[in-house]
């Protein structure tokens, strides 16, 4: 046995130092690249997704393609610093979901710049702070963020890429044993994701509402009896053990964020387009401007309406289609909605999330 364990720790040895050689190789390139296209821009969405989605098709196994794709995105994040450092503006503060979904779609090769709001994270992308912000726009259980689509109607900033992130909930404390917790810290809406969770496991512990995840977890810190829930990246910002992970009672919840920035995705062979309308106050006059994408052959995805704060009653419309705006049968669409509605306003075409 122990000849076997060492022939195949010197396989693994050999092969470290060949994949290092060419990770090398692999970044030399990337800061050719980056010569090359000048002031081009290092972050290309369409392109890394294109590279994700080419690895995952490869993949044969062992290892799943979730963990596949995370280490290439960690390899995509490093190479990238060497063309240009980026900072990103995210919801903070640190250890929440909006941090974790920068993370799964920059890697950690950036700078990340946390914003107290959402308003704050808009604004830093929109004066140059930040080259880059990730806002949350929809849950799948509780439903479109509305201050993020107020914001999307008056920024300048295009939408460039999406992150899927699946809610997972854990329970984190300084201790190691549930017996001792008295109180539970988190932000109000991850207590109501875990409610059933808690009601068996700890029904006598109180359920107190924080700013955010990461609050809670940092105030758990500072108490022996009290343990928070949150992300995992919490536990570590704070110091925290997890005592029990998924505590979610909905496991399949996710959480939808876009990437906001200067620039427009090119076509990457698998997107989205974002875009927000009006109607005329007439009947059927909603039904005949999404028409127009069933009659270029066009999926819409999704259709949220939102107040127009006008006082009459009248609504914004925000809708997603499958397919770039460079694609001839979603331009078709656009043209014909442009001609029928009062007002359009294309977000942006951008990659659909790998994962």
């Amino acid at each position: 046995m122990a000849d076997d364990i060492a022939r195949h720790r010197a396989d693994i040895d050999a092969l470290d130092e060949h994949i290092a050689a060419l990770l090398n190789q692999r970044a030399t390139h990337a800061a050719a690249i980056g010569k090359l296209k000048a002031n081009g821009g290092a972050y290309r969405p369409e392109r890394e997704a294109e590279v994700l989605r080419r690895v995952a098709a490869a993949n044969r196994g062992p290892l799943a393609n979730a963990a596949l794709v995370h280490l290439f995105t960690e390899i995509i994040s490093a190479c990238r610093s060497l063309e240009e450092p980026l900072t990103v503006a995210y919801l903070g503060p640190q250890g929440t979901f909006s941090e974790m979904a920068l993370g799964k779609q920059f890697g950690t090769s950036v700078q990340a710049l946390p914003g107290a709001s959402i308003d704050e994270v808009f604004r830093a992308a929109e004066t140059g702070a930040a080259a880059y912000a990730v806002v949350p726009v929809e849950n799948s259980t509780d439903g479109a963020i509305g201050r993020t689509l107020d914001l999307l109607l008056a920024t300048p900033l295009r939408i460039c890429a999406e992150v899927v992130l699946r809610v997972q909930q854990n329970l984190m404390a300084k201790k190691t044993s549930m017996k001792t917790l008295r109180k539970v810290y988190s932000h109000p809406q991850s207590l109501a994701q875990c409610q059933g969770w808690l009601s068996q496991h700890l029904p006598n512990a109180a359920r107190v509402a924080a700013a955010s995840n990461a609050e809670g977890a940092r105030l758990a810190a500072k108490e022996g009896n009290a343990a928070a829930i949150g992300p995992e990246i919490a536990a570590e910002r704070y110091g925290l053990k997890i005592l029990a992970r998924s505590i979610e009672d909905d496991s399949k919840n996710r959480t939808r964020f876009l990437v906001l920035g200067s620039q427009d995705a090119a076509p990457s062979g698998k997107d989205r387009t974002s875009l927000v309308m009006t109607t005329h106050n007439k009947p059927g006059s909603l039904l005949e401007l999404i028409a127009s994408f069933s009659a270029a052959g066009v999926n819409m995805t999704r259709l949220e309406s939102r107040p127009a704060r006008t006082g009459q009653w009248e609504y914004y419309f925000y809708v997603d289609i499958e397919g770039h705006q460079q694609d001839a049968k979603v331009a078709k669409a656009l043209a014909v909605l442009k001609d029928k509605a009062p007002f359009v306003k294309i977000f942006g075409s951008y990659p659909a999330a790998v994962l």
